[in-house]
Formats: structure tokens, sequence, C-alpha cells
């Protein structure tokens, strides 16, 4: 009688422990659709072609901060996505040797991007990658420029 009792309560709480650890994990990295999240290079709309994006999130009014993002060692295939705080996208940013794409955004799509990717320090770094046509998920923790390394 007991045996059951406890098999029972002992799967309940393999099925809880799983259910928890698979809602951990999926909300561990985050998704942006940018058929919500609408962004503008200096004359367009932006429209992501490239299958894999390294974001940079950062301040255009830190000097300091521009001179570091110089010289931060990336692929000359990496594609970066320069979003800036201020919304500056005239200022000519050079990240390394990479191709840069300089966005902006409404403000109010630019609290939920700040929202959704907890950014509380610039600049913050991380990768995102294609899901399908216009949805990209994160596929790398999110960095302060300290500890990027380029994977």
């Amino acid at each position: 009688m007991f045996g059951r009792l406890f098999a029972s309560f002992f799967g309940a709480l393999a099925v809880a422990g799983a259910f928890a650890y698979y809602n951990y994990k999926f909300s561990q990295f985050k998704f942006i659709d940018f058929t919500e999240f609408i962004g503008y290079t200096n004359k367009d709309l932006f429209e992501p072609l490239s299958d894999k994006y390294l974001v940079i999130i950062y301040n255009s009014r830190d000097i300091e901060i521009k001179e570091r993002l110089k010289n931060l060692k990336v692929s000359t295939t990496d594609q970066i996505l320069a979003i800036d705080y201020f919304q500056n996208t005239s200022s000519n940013l050079e990240i390394g040797e990479g191709n840069v794409s300089t966005v902006k955004f409404g403000t109010d799509t630019f609290l939920k991007l700040v929202n959704r990717f907890n950014i509380d320090e610039l600049p913050m770094i991380f990768y995102i990658e294609k899901i399908n046509n216009k949805k990209y998920k994160q596929s790398s923790k999110i960095y302060i420029l300290e500890n990027f390394r380029n994977k």
C-alpha cells in the first residue's frame, strides 16, 4: 500500500521536475521577431538578411566604449547589429573587422527590447540566429564587453 503511494508521489515529483526544468531552459534564451521589432537604418527599414547577427547594444556618447568596441576581436564574416542607447544612426561605429549595421528603434520598441533581454549595463553583446523568415533566437549568453570572447 505504502509502496504505491510513494511511487505515485515520486512519479508526480519527477513529472513536475521535468516540467520546471523545461520551462527554465526554454526561458533562458529569448526570441526577437523583426516583424514586431521594426528597426530603422539611416534611410530605410532594417531588413535582416543574415542568418546570424552579433548584437551590440551600446552608448554612442561614451567615447571610451566606442574605442574599445573598435578593437573588439570579431570575424570579418560577422554581421553586426549595433543598437545605440541614444538611437543615433548617424554615428559611424567601427567594430573590429565586422560588417556593421547601425539600427534604431522607436522608444516603445527599444524599451521592449531592453526588457526582453534584461539589459542593465552597456555595452551588452550576444548572438542571435535565424529560425525562420524574420524570427531570430538568442544563441549565446549575454556578455558585457569585458567578458566577450568571439566563439
